[in-house]
């Protein structure tokens, strides 16, 4: 069997969900698993609202309920009841500070996604609608939910086993998942993906396809650089840093159960099905040149501080790391010196708290607007001349910090946003302006 998951632009509107029914309808013979994202934007306006219940702007929200009944109704009138379920949600959330309240309104994206998807998949191959929540089981970390791997693993084969042996499609939101004691939570942003691969991994699949409205992985964002080559084959390692450093084709944790279970994944086009997109495998090819690709991850905050103690004392590191831990904060890149410690992070949400516990130990400053890039390929670290390659075209950029050593498929350095792109169009223009098309190659039409 295999898992297709269908991003947000591939079920956007009725045309994108029929072509993605059509796609899934041709591998009817191989028992496909559909995971399926919220519609295009859907998600977004549900945290929204969610938002303005919570402010107590009561008829904005309503406003937006009202805009999205509309759209989910159009295309399958049989949603009242799940739409009505919604609307009593947002009333009850009025006022309510709780990030479970959250997941129980951002949940509704992908319940009735899938279910429209369900029903329009069902005109062509038989079709049965699984509930998520039957499925993957969580902590209670609300919107940011870690999977309990052995109970979803349990759920998913008693669940969907008989259903895949019986010969029809199976359609699943993604997303959404549930605590031991039965509370809605979810997996984070672009959490379908991750979905993918927890029920991939559960029922042993030969392959796990994420279906997006790009070629494949690409060398660098094609938003930025025009001329980006798609990836034919990348290793897990590759993929995964890419994901977490910026690369939006996956989300970051989608690999893990795929890379703990041997099952390869592929990146292909909704829009462009008989493309052979992206494998991702354990092990890839390896290249005259080592770099893959380039990632970017915008919106970073730098963090430096500052204080004499740090000098030849034991323990600092790991008091300043505590203060991140505490606030539930992830760190990017760190670098050292005698006297300070600088690091980056990509969520700020905390962040006046976590100055105030850093300042009991030094001077504290705090750089907003940053972007952190990333240059990934195997054996990186290994190969003379790569940071050579890369800072040599960037020499009236002021690159705040660098990392490398940590990994060895990462090279990673940190400027000022607003010289992003610029920076990645150089590293393209120096890296790839010679490919080899076995590993590489440009899609056309």
């Amino acid at each position: 069997m295999i898992v297709m998951k269908f991003g947000g632009t591939s079920v956007r509107d009725g045309t994108a969900m029929d072509r993605a029914c059509s796609i899934v309808a041709g591998r009817i013979d191989r028992a496909p698993v559909v995971v399926v994202s919220a519609m295009s934007g859907v998600t977004s306006d549900l945290l929204g609202a969610a938002r303005l219940a919570r402010e107590r702007s009561s008829d904005e929200a309503r406003a937006v309920f009202a805009r999205l009944r509309r759209k989910h109704l159009d295309l399958l009138p049989a949603l009242e009841g799940e739409l009505e379920e919604l609307g009593r949600t947002l009333e009850e959330a009025t006022g309510v500070e709780e990030a479970g309240m959250t997941d129980r309104i951002a949940v509704y994206g992908e319940i009735l996604a899938s279910r429209i998807f369900a029903s329009r998949l069902a005109r062509l191959v038989p079709t049965t609608h699984v509930d998520a929540r039957e499925l993957v089981v969580t902590d209670d970390r609300f919107t940011r939910a870690n999977p309990i791997f052995d109970a979803t693993r349990r759920n998913t084969r008693t669940r969907l086993g008989p259903l895949v042996r019986a010969g029809a499609a199976v359609v699943v939101g993604g997303y959404i998942s549930r605590t031991e004691d039965g509370r809605t939570t979810t997996l984070g942003r672009g959490g379908s993906d991750y979905t993918a691969t927890l029920v991939g991994a559960a029922l042993d699949a030969e392959e796990v396809e994420i279906w997006t409205d790009v070629d494949g992985m690409m060398t660098a964002d094609p938003r930025v650089i025009g001329e980006a080559w798609t990836i034919r084959h990348i290793s897990f390692a590759e993929a995964s840093e890419l994901a977490y450093f910026g690369a939006k084709v996956l989300h970051p944790s989608t690999l893990l159960p795929a890379v703990r279970n041997g099952i390869p994944v592929r990146v292909l086009n909704s829009m462009r099905p008989g493309g052979g997109g992206t494998l991702i495998t354990a092990e890839a090819p390896a290249g005259r040149t080592p770099v893959k690709a380039f990632a970017c991850k915008r919106g970073i905050t730098g963090i430096t501080i500052t204080s004499s103690r740090m000098l030849m004392a034991y323990g600092f590191l790991s008091a300043l790391f505590e203060v991140f831990e505490r606030h539930k904060t992830s760190v990017d890149v760190v670098t050292t010196s005698e006297v300070s410690v600088s690091l980056t992070t990509d969520d700020d949400s905390d962040l006046d708290g976590i100055v105030r516990d850093l300042e009991a130990f030094g001077t504290v400053r705090v750089e907003r607007e940053l972007a952190l890039i990333s240059i990934v390929g195997a054996h990186l670290k290994d190969r003379p001349g790569i940071a050579s390659m890369a800072f040599g075209c960037l020499e009236d950029i002021n690159i705040r910090m660098i990392s490398q050593g940590a990994s060895n498929i990462n090279l990673s350095f940190v400027v000022v946003a607003a010289d992003a792109d610029k920076v990645m169009r150089r590293l393209h223009d120096r890296f790839f302006a010679e490919v080899e098309p076995e590993i590489f190659e440009r899609v056309v039409g």
